[in-house]
């Protein structure tokens, strides 16, 4: 069979995180079969679950959490009846304002001019520049010591271990058209880590299990894993929302919040426009009310598991887009979710966004239809559904037109440098230089999934500082044209082979491959 360089370098960018460097032969591999070397991951759907060394459930990290912050709580605490403990009896008598102390007796010169300078200035006004000579370098105040860095407490441990075994399989795939998959749904069904420590340490969990499990699985299942989730109630407050009518909610004169059911309308499902009501809204508010995680006493079930609350859920039969609910408890809320999951605004819309995060900013209407079709026929399969888009001609004939994310852009660089990550810190140290912070969007929204978002002049100049970077410290080391054989081989521009060859040197050889066409665009 021909091998075809270009369709491989659209199978490795546009569906993964482009070639790896080093003995691959990634892009060899992918030019005699490019569909089927997409393709050949979706038959390992164990693949993509991701175990390590030291990853926790999720109850086990809440559990560490409360543990922590009690002993916190405690250090404060001890702190507060030390320096209590430490303060003088009497508090020596105050000089009214308007009289200055007088120097007092034997004091050596030195000290008796430091009281008099103290003295004139509490008389000279705030605003009075300081002398010329206070900026002579033998006057300057040596530097302070910088303070010696701090342990990392178990919730930033946690994190880093989790962002590390992320990235290391995101480097070590094959395609990656799974893990791209892993991204894509983990930012549909976003949280975000700065909400607190309890969504910082669960962050890597979530997307382990409730989003891994279900890549290649069913939509409605991934759905339910998600608004059950822990950190999904954490994040959108719903562990705060009490039916009216609940014994709770008459307890603590407390009510509904309505942010889980609304993003699961708005972002998760039936889209903007799909169809619903803002007392849709409201009574699906109802209906998930009780749906919580048990807190640090253990008093409804394991600390930091999902569990539900019959107390703070809102009694009675629910409509809800035009069907009525009855009050059956946790299966209420599974079955309305079980019939959002099935509606067709949803299969539109998240058909539209599959298009679009894998093709163009603006989704070829034909294939969209196509991929909303496969996933009404499969009850949302979503393995069919990813067979279906590699299986799309447009999915091929689209130009690489699509910004790479952030970290996209830096996996991907990873890969062809053919460096595992052993230190998740400057990867999260670029990511948050670039605008998309680990698992910590800006909203429940998540990141934009569009070109404009990630092309600004500052975003570019500093890709082009990071790249100058990996340049600087890698490339005495690295043929850059050989670099550029295993990303794209004779499907790389003929503009980009003559910028590789010009460059004064190859540690700006290095950066301008990584800032070219082939390694940018998607």
């Amino acid at each position: 069979m021909a091998r075809d360089s270009q369709a491989a370098l659209v199978a490795l960018n546009r569906f993964g995180f482009g070639a790896r460097g080093g003995a691959s032969g990634d892009l060899i591999n992918a030019a005699s079969d490019p569909r089927g070397f997409v393709k050949a991951e979706l038959a390992r759907p164990n693949g993509v679950l991701l175990e390590a060394p030291g990853l926790q459930s999720t109850p086990q990290l809440g559990q560490a959490v409360f543990a922590y912050q009690d002993q916190v709580k405690q250090a404060r605490e001890a702190a507060k009846e030390s320096a209590k403990a430490a303060a003088p009896a009497e508090t020596p008598p105050q000089v009214p304002a308007d009289q200055k102390p007088a120097l007092r007796r034997n004091l050596s010169l030195n000290t008796a001019a430091t009281e008099i300078a103290g003295q004139m200035a509490d008389a000279k006004p705030a605003d009075t520049p300081a002398k010329p000579e206070t900026m002579q370098p033998n006057m300057a105040t040596p530097p302070a010591a910088k303070p010696a860095p701090q342990p990392l407490n178990v919730i930033q441990k946690t994190f880093r271990a989790e962002a590390l075994a992320r990235l290391q399989r995101a480097t070590l795939v094959e395609c990656g058209f799974t893990e791209r998959l892993v991204v894509f749904w983990s930012n549909h069904f976003c949280i975000s880590a700065s909400k607190g420590e309890l969504a910082r340490i669960w962050a890597g969990a979530f997307e382990r299990e409730a989003v891994r499990p279900h890549v290649l699985g069913r939509f409605a299942d991934m759905l339910k894993a998600a608004e059950q989730h822990p950190a999904m109630l954490f994040f959108l407050d719903n562990q705060q929302s009490l039916g009216p009518d609940s014994r709770a909610g008459q307890n603590r004169k407390r009510g509904l919040n309505e942010n889980l059911a609304r993003e699961i309308m708005e972002l998760h499902t039936l889209g903007v426009g799909g169809g619903y009501t803002q007392e849709d809204v409201t009574s699906l508010a109802r209906i998930i009310t009780g749906w919580t995680f048990a807190g640090r006493q253990g008093q409804l079930g394991t600390p930091g598991a999902f569990v539900f609350n019959t107390n703070a859920h809102q009694p009675g039969p629910q409509m809800l887009l035009g069907k009525t609910y009855e009050p059956t408890g946790l299966a209420q809320g599974e079955a309305a979710l079980a019939d959002i999951a099935r509606h067709p605004s949803t299969a539109n819309f998240i058909a539209t966004k599959f298009v679009r995060h894998f093709v163009a900013d603006d989704p070829p209407p034909a294939l969209v239809a196509r991929l909303r079709d496969v996933f009404v026929r499969t009850d949302g399969d979503l393995k069919a559904l990813a067979t279906a888009l590699v299986d799309s001609d447009e999915a091929w004939k689209a130009p690489l037109t699509k910004m790479r994310s952030p970290y996209d852009f830096l996996v991907a660089s990873g890969r062809l440098l053919a460096r595992v990550p052993e230190d998740p810190g400057a990867y999260l140290n670029n990511l948050n230089l670039l605008g998309q912070p680990l698992w910590s969007p800006a909203g429940p929204n998540g990141f934009p999934d569009t070109s404009a978002a990630w092309a600004a002049p500052e975003g570019m100049k500093l890709r082009l500082d990071i790249a100058a970077q990996m340049g600087a410290r890698l490339g005495n080391n690295i043929d850059p044209l050989d670099l550029l054989e295993f990303a794209a081989a004779d499907a790389a521009s003929i503009e980009t082979r003559r910028t590789v060859e010009r460059a004064e040197s190859r540690q700006q050889a290095l950066a301008l491959l990584l800032m070219s066409p082939e390694m940018q665009r998607r």
